[in-house]
């Protein structure tokens, strides 16, 4: 934790404290992202097999060498990543296996040992390095907590009788220290971070976990961090279908959703409602992602690259409903994708993602109106009357969300009717209406608030599909 972290108005201990939470400027810069990428690379993308998670943290990859992209082209990721709308992308540095892509000193499962490019390869590099060409923020995912290879199993290792115990423990600190020099070479060694993401959640130091959050803090001040058993700047939306709740709070009971056994027992019932929906009381200000694998449409829900999956690419009409199931309630939308054995996006994949893209610049570039304010009434007028199907509502979130109940009115020649109305608004909420209304005059009237609203955006359209 740095010192402005201490010294930040939303800790509940702080004597400014407003009264409810506010984010910090990581957060706020991760919210208003709106939509990045997950990038899953590794060894098994070469090994011919289907992908299973079971198998895949227990029994290595034989054969590490077949780790062999003769095409491997970052560029082409993060130009595809763009197309879309993706303001962030985050790589795989280390996955299940353990094997890490980049150069590394502390971890000999590495890049040096590779054939490919001489042992001198760095995708890690390559990759930072594409997304600053290209405008895009990097982030990375360290999966530390299974290393199939060195026989770590929820940052567990094997070992019974009492001279085992000891090797066990042995084992335990010596991978604590390497994987805590990973996380120092990855926060060290590559630049300004947007985010850094730990699979599973790297459980709490005193549990005997490699102790990341000092690491990421010293080296990536401004990095967001997500998340182990002290803290979550952000939270798991609850599924991985790219969608949550309704409604999606930003504002969340606990400072850390921890994981498996570490998670608070209340996080897992019903369905993990809490994490879908979050709590308009919690203390802490933790936004939600939604996450969904690009090729998980059709049965399948595939995050690493499989050879035929192609009809399991996600139509179009899907990716746009949950843009608007996630964006559009508050939440920030991370979509999976897989770059093939030759080291490229599958050609497929880049034609969705850049339908994707010019699907959602057809529908929100152009609105009909659009005003902001502050206060418990806004009014749009327009010169005539129009049709309108859509609206989009956005507090400006880095004073809270405010908002508890509101309403959207359409003057009608029988008087107004409600065209909608909700809860939470957040970041962002999009509501697409089940009929067009045609007026010339709308208001937005909240009808509960815990504080003036401050409305940063309402805009309204007319949207042909």
């Amino acid at each position: 934790m740095t010192e402005d972290d201490a010294d930040h108005p939303d800790r509940p201990d702080h004597p400014d404290r407003p009264m409810f939470p506010i984010p910090n400027q990581r957060q706020l810069a991760w919210q208003r992202a709106e939509m990045g990428v997950l990038i899953s690379y590794d060894l098994h993308v070469f090994d011919t097999n289907r992908y299973s998670q079971e198998i895949n943290r227990i029994d290595p990859i034989a054969d590490y060498q077949i780790f062999n992209p003769q095409e491997l082209d970052t560029d082409q990721w993060i130009r595809a990543a763009k197309s879309a709308g993706a303001a962030f992308a985050v790589l795989t540095a280390t996955h299940e296996t353990g094997f890490a892509l980049f150069q590394s000193e502390v971890n000999p499962y590495c890049m040096r040992a590779l054939n490919w490019r001489g042992g001198k390869g760095d995708i890690v590099r390559d990759f930072v390095a594409s997304c600053r060409k290209y405008g895009v923020k990097p982030g990375i995912y360290l999966g530390i907590r299974w290393n199939s290879l060195f026989g770590v199993h929820d940052f567990k290792m094997a070992g019974e009788g009492s001279s085992e115990a000891r090797f066990r423990e042995n084992r335990r600190r010596w991978y604590r220290r390497m994987a805590e020099g990973m996380v120092s070479e990855i926060c060290a060694n590559y630049g300004e971070l947007f985010e850094i993401w730990f699979d599973g959640g790297a459980d709490h130091p005193d549990n005997g976990a490699p102790d990341v959050l000092p690491i990421v803090r010293r080296y990536q001040p401004d990095c967001l961090f997500y998340h182990n058993g002290q803290l979550a700047e952000v939270r798991w939306g609850g599924s991985e279908t790219g969608r949550v709740g309704y409604p999606c709070w930003a504002t969340f009971p606990y400072p850390a959703i921890g994981a498996g056994e570490s998670a608070p027992e209340d996080i897992p019932k019903d369905d993990f409602r809490l994490l879908k929906q979050g709590d308009p009381q919690g203390k802490y200000w933790m936004p939600a992602m939604a996450d969904a694998p690009l090729r998980g449409w059709g049965g399948r829900h595939e995050w690493f690259w499989e050879s035929g999956d192609e009809k399991h690419i996600y139509p179009l009409k899907e990716l746009v409903d949950m843009y608007c199931e996630s964006v559009g309630r508050n939440s920030t939308l991370v979509l999976g994708l897989t770059p093939d054995s030759r080291g490229l996006m599958p050609p497929e994949d880049v034609r969705r993602l850049e339908e994707l893209g010019a699907e959602l610049e057809r529908r929100f570039s152009s609105p009909v109106a659009e005003t902001s304010g502050a206060g418990k009434l806004l009014e749009i007028t327009l010169e005539e009357n129009r049709r309108i199907n859509q609206i989009v509502i956005q507090e400006d979130i880095a004073h809270g969300e405010r908002v508890r109940r509101y309403r959207i009115e359409a003057a009608a020649e029988t008087g107004r009717r409600t065209a909608a109305e909700g809860s939470s608004i957040g970041h962002k909420r999009i509501h697409r209406l089940d009929h067009t209304v045609e007026t010339r005059r709308l208001r937005l009237i909240i009808d509960d608030s815990i504080a003036e609203p401050l409305i940063s955006s309402w805009s309204v359209y007319h949207i042909e599909d």
